[in-house]
C-alpha cells in the first residue's frame, strides 16, 4: 500500500500569499510556488526566520544563509503557515512623513524644482544654504 504525501492546508507562499495546500510536505529545495514560482524552501518560509535577531534565524546551530528568499539546503527548515505578511503602503509613507517632520518639509521646493529648470533649482538650493555667489 502507497501512502500520500502529507501536505497543510494552511500554508501559503512567503511571497504572494498563495495557498500551498497542494504541496506534498516535507518541501523539497527546488519546490516552487505553483502561482508566483518563488522558492517555497527558502528562510523567510521557515518557522525559525527572524529579521529581528542576528543572521535572521533563530535555529542557533543553522549555518548562515545569505540570500533568504533563494532555495536552500538548511536541514533545520521547517514551513510555517504565516510567513506571507502583506505590504502596508501607508507604512512608506508614515516614514516619508516622519523625515520631513524631523528634517523640514521641503515639499514646495521639491514641486518647484521639478516644473521649473533643474540647474536654476539646484542653484537657488545652493544659495538658500550658503548665500548668493560673491563673484
Amino acid at each position: 500500500m502507497r501512502s500520500e504525501p502529507m501536505t497543510t492546508p494552511s500554508l501559503v507562499c512567503w511571497k504572494c500569499g498563495a495557498s500551498l495546500a497542494t504541496e506534498p510536505l516535507p518541501l523539497a529545495r527546488g519546490a516552487e510556488c505553483p502561482s508566483c514560482n518563488a522558492d517555497l524552501h527558502v528562510c523567510r518560509l521557515c518557522k525559525f526566520y527572524d529579521p529581528a535577531v542576528a543572521r535572521s534565524c533563530r535555529e542557533p546551530v543553522a549555518e548562515e544563509v545569505h540570500n533568504k528568499e533563494r532555495a536552500n539546503f538548511c536541514g533545520y527548515f521547517q514551513p510555517r503557515p504565516q510567513a506571507f505578511t502583506t505590504q502596508d503602503p501607508q507604512a512608506g509613507q508614515d516614514a516619508r512623513d516622519a523625515l520631513d517632520t524631523l528634517f523640514g518639509d521641503d515639499s514646495d521646493e521639491r514641486h518647484a524644482t521639478s516644473a521649473g529648470n533643474d540647474a536654476d533649482a539646484a542653484r537657488q538650493q545652493l544659495e538658500n544654504l550658503f548665500g548668493p555667489d560673491k563673484e
